[in-house]
């Protein structure tokens, strides 16, 4: 990611944390498309909609799918990708400063609305979100995507062979019997969120004291735990490119504790109620986003190298859904 869209980033979550007047109107959009599969929406002709998204490569994915398909439809898009952590973007989307984004059942049903267990399923899960989300707080899920981001526990095949670790049983096992021996790598939000590592202990029984945990940038724990140095296990996304990437291997969550992430749109009722176009025109992208594609993508940006945006437009060209301009 270049330095502009660092600095951008960085005063965008300084300006909602310490400015009462929240996030700032964003940046054009980095690349131009035209119309494909997706045609112009007269509705929508010169429409603002703003656009935002966490700050990892997924995210930024697929915020820019968001903004292409919109473009190619007429309207004024905005960019507010790359917004640090799931409560600033939160925040942003409750006060008005982001119209729509990408956003996951798991992390609404259990971080924004305070549920301490999931609903078992992709459908009841968003379901349950969406019908709860809107009473309380007048937000819109729709569109849910095939792609499941669920938190998982990564492995070496190095590891897992030496260990014989293959389930989260497995892993629970050996941190009661060697504790040395499961030392795992974490991000900081899997650290300390209900759907991550305390919740994860409670359910598995782990005595979270014994575990020799490492807390560093998320991003880290997939090279960490494939050269087994720092940790032999970590936190990672289901759907990271870099696990098949560097050969890792998913614990099976055998307890079925986390919930299920799949992305889907989140609009405020009343931007959605105003422009009901603008889910008909994203309908379509969302319905491809499988998990196989989602990680092609991301495997794209972070083992690679190429510009998220550049990975969003060429699929969205690939699919014929925009053509490049």
């Amino acid at each position: 990611m270049n330095a502009r869209r660092i600095a951008c980033a960085a005063l965008a979550v300084l300006t909602l944390l310490g400015a009462g007047c929240g996030l700032q109107s964003g940046d054009a959009v980095p690349l131009q498309v035209g119309p494909g599969s997706i045609r112009p929406v007269p509705e929508l002709s010169g429409v603002v909609i703003t656009v935002g998204s966490k700050d990892f490569t997924e995210e930024i994915v697929l915020g820019y799918l968001i903004e292409f398909a919109l473009s190619a439809a007429g309207a004024h898009v905005r960019d507010l990708t790359d917004i640090q952590g799931s409560n600033s973007l939160r925040d942003a989307q409750l006060h008005g400063q982001i119209d729509v984004a990408f956003d996951y059942t798991g992390t609404g049903w259990m971080n924004y609305l305070g549920n301490e267990k999931p609903v078992p399923g992709s459908d009841e899960q968003f379901a349950a979100v969406r019908d709860a989300d809107l009473a309380a707080h007048h937000m819109v899920w729709t569109d849910m995507a095939p792609m499941n981001d669920t938190y998982a526990l990564a492995t070496s095949a190095n590891t897992a062979k030496q260990t014989g670790v293959q389930t989260i049983s497995d892993y629970a096992k050996l941190a009661a019997a060697d504790p040395g021996a499961a030392a795992t790598c974490m991000g900081t939000e899997f650290s300390v969120r209900q759907d991550g590592f305390p919740g994860l202990t409670a359910r598995y029984g782990i005595d979270a004291a014994q575990i020799h945990k490492q807390l560093v940038q998320d991003a880290i724990v997939y090279t960490a735990v494939a050269d087994g140095s720092q940790c032999r296990f970590g936190s990672v996304a289901a759907t990271d490119g870099r696990i098949p990437a560097l050969g890792l291997r998913l614990l099976d969550d055998d307890r079925g504790f986390f919930p299920k992430y799949n992305a889907a749109l989140v609009m405020r009722d009343d931007f959605a109620g105003a422009h009901p176009q603008v889910a008909q025109v994203l309908a379509p992208v969302t319905a491809e986003l499988t998990n196989e594609t989602v990680t092609e993508m991301n495997r794209q940006v972070d083992v690679e190298g190429r510009e998220p945006a550049d990975v969003a437009r060429d699929w969205l060209v690939e699919r014929g859904f925009v053509t490049k301009r």
